[in-house]
């Protein structure tokens, strides 16, 4: 025995207690942490640990081994276990390296979560809904929608490959943490993307892939970032519809047109990559030349005609038949048809031009005006009948009109036009024809002389003999000649009031009467009885005698009335004699 170890104290049992305490101490071995311990035996399936309690615990070997790896433990390697019971009913501890790995992966996870950071991690199977990740002992959720930035199908060639997550959500106490790997991969794509941007300038001619196709225009792969083709931008023709031209995976090169950094949005443009077919387009299609075109496009008002590719010009509907009128295009032209054309104005600066059809084909007006002069007979089919008037069809499909107040001399209007219906075949003069107005004029009472003019001679204050033609409560109606109607009112059939009665005349009595006013525009003729025996009673008097003369009234026409009777003969005169010696 050496020197120093006879002099070491003898420990007493005091000493033990307190070392045996300060291991325990050292350990801060508590159920429900994570201790360290160390390999002390590998038996069978098993890993005797000693993490400084009375007794060693047992771990299944797999617990070592992570997901997809196999695990390799020797006795002596120290190892950080989970602590769940400090002794059991056999007098073993209880641990748990899997439920360690959690632990650690737990605290791990939170940090880069509250840091957003990405963690690494394998998808390890799959679930309803998605999948699940390996997370270095800690499982999470990957739903299926945040696998990729687009649908995958098969999922095989990822799986158990070490990758980078986004933590989404995380709840420990419940155990559950929702992951993203489309995440990770669009802020990939985004910085790619920022980078692709920043080097692209407008003007720059790239080559690109067709992604996607829409009806507004095809988006266009330039690798890494996606650039939009407008459908207008996809040639100088018209392009209804970009799969015309374009199709999904085509390569196609474009011309960079526009590039916004800021929301990264880029568009594009093919048809700058050609010649311009509007330049000099005054020059190649003059005003008033005919050209032959195709129809392209069909609208309410007009239709489109394409000249050469890139160059269109609009034949409104105006201008597409000289004859059908408040008709679609669609029934005039159809689409892809070949049809001839005039230019009727050209602007360059807008890129319009105005094209005729009907002006290439004969004016059925002018023609008509040639055939048939003002005076001329025509026949027709009653077409249409309005408030105004009767639309005949003529030859060279066009219509002529006939205004109601032309139908007849002596009705109305509205009387006249009432004795006509649709299909009705009439014979009419033409009164006027105006071809660029498109107007003819005609008329059906001009086929008949003017019956007015058959008085044409008469004048105010002439007596005139009628017939009476109606009886009325206010007077009676009257025909001059054959034709001429005229209106005798009450008041004026009689000097006296006694014998102003419509009821003391019959129809077809003949009357004399006074004209007291014609109108030849309005072609009325005013009478009166009253006024004509005024008239005679003034010139009796003239004639006979005067109030002065001490004559009566009825002495003067008594002396007028035996003048006139006795101017035949002298019978009529002798007869007269004979009266008045009675």
């Amino acid at each position: 025995m050496s020197e120093a170890a006879a002099t070491a104290p003898t420990p007493t049992r005091e000493d033990f207690a307190a070392m045996l305490e300060e291991s325990f101490t050292d350990q801060a071995a508590e159920e429900g942490s994570v201790v360290k311990g160390k390999v002390i035996a590998i038996e069978n399936d098993f890993a005797v640990v000693d993490v400084g309690l009375k007794t060693e615990g047992r771990i299944a070997l797999r617990e070592f081994a992570a997901a997809g790896q196999s695990g390799e433990l020797s006795v002596g390697d120290e190892v950080e276990v989970y602590l769940e019971r400090i002794e059991n009913a056999l007098g073993e501890a209880i641990l748990s390296r899997e439920k360690a790995r959690r632990e650690e992966g737990w605290a791990r996870l939170a940090k880069s979560f509250e840091a957003n950071e990405r963690v690494e991690g394998m998808i390890s199977g799959r679930v309803k809904g998605g999948f699940t990740v390996d997370l270095d002992g800690a499982i999470a959720f990957l739903p299926g929608s945040q696998v990729d930035v687009r649908p995958v199908r098969d999922i095989g060639p990822i799986m158990n490959i070490p990758q980078p997550f986004q933590i989404l959500k995380m709840d420990k106490r419940r155990g559950n943490i929702v992951v993203s790997r489309r995440a990770v991969l669009e802020e990939t794509r985004a910085e790619q993307r920022n980078e692709l941007v920043a080097n692209l300038k407008e003007g720059q001619v790239i080559e690109g892939v067709v992604k996607n196709i829409t009806d507004y225009g095809a988006f266009v792969d330039l690798g890494g970032v996606d650039g939009l083709l407008h459908v207008t931008d996809i040639a100088w023709r018209r392009v209804n519809h970009p799969t015309e031209v374009l199709s999904i995976g085509q390569s196609v090169k474009v011309q960079l047109i526009k590039v916004n950094p800021e929301t990264q949005r880029v568009s594009l443009g093919m048809k700058q990559l050609e010649t311009d077919p509007w330049e000099g387009v005054e020059a190649k299609y003059p005003v008033g030349t005919k050209f032959t075109g195709r129809v392209t496009n069909i609208t309410d008002y007009g239709a489109f005609v394409e000249l050469e590719p890139g160059v269109e010009g609009l034949v409104h509907v105006s201008e597409m038949s000289w004859v059908k009128k408040n008709v679609h295009p669609g029934k005039i032209v159809s689409t892809s048809q070949e049809v001839e054309v005039m230019v009727l104005e050209v602007d360059s600066g807008k890129r319009r031009i105005s094209l005729g059809l009907k002006q290439c084909l004969e004016n059925p007006w002018t023609e008509f005006a040639e055939r048939y002069s003002v005076g001329s007979q025509i026949e027709g089919e009653v077409k249409n009948i309005t408030e105004f008037g009767l639309f005949v069809g003529l030859d060279g499909d066009v219509d002529g009109m006939i205004h109601m107040s032309d139908l007849d001399w002596n009705k109305s209007g509205e009387e006249a036009i009432a004795e006509y219906k649709k299909g009705d075949v009439v014979k009419a003069i033409v009164l006027d024809v105006d071809p660029e107005k498109e107007r003819i004029s005609l008329g059906v009472k001009q086929l008949e002389g003017d019956p007015f003019q058959s008085i044409a001679d008469l004048r105010k204050g002439a007596v005139v003999t009628c017939t009476v033609s109606s009886i009325e409560e206010n007077g009676i109606e009257v025909t001059i000649g054959e034709d001429i109607k005229a209106y005798i009112r009450r008041s004026d059939l009689s000097r006296d009031r006694s014998e102003q009665r419509p009821d003391r005349f019959a129809v077809g009595d003949k009357v004399d009467a006074r004209v007291t006013a014609i109108d030849k525009a309005s072609r009325k003729v005013s009478l009166s009885i009253k006024a004509r025996e005024i008239a005679d009673e003034k010139e009796a008097v003239a004639q006979y005698g005067s109030s002065d003369s001490g004559a009566s009234l009825g002495d003067i026409l008594g002396a007028a009335l035996s003048k006139a009777g006795a101017e035949p003969g002298a019978e009529g005169g002798e007869t007269d004699e004979e009266n008045k010696s009675e």
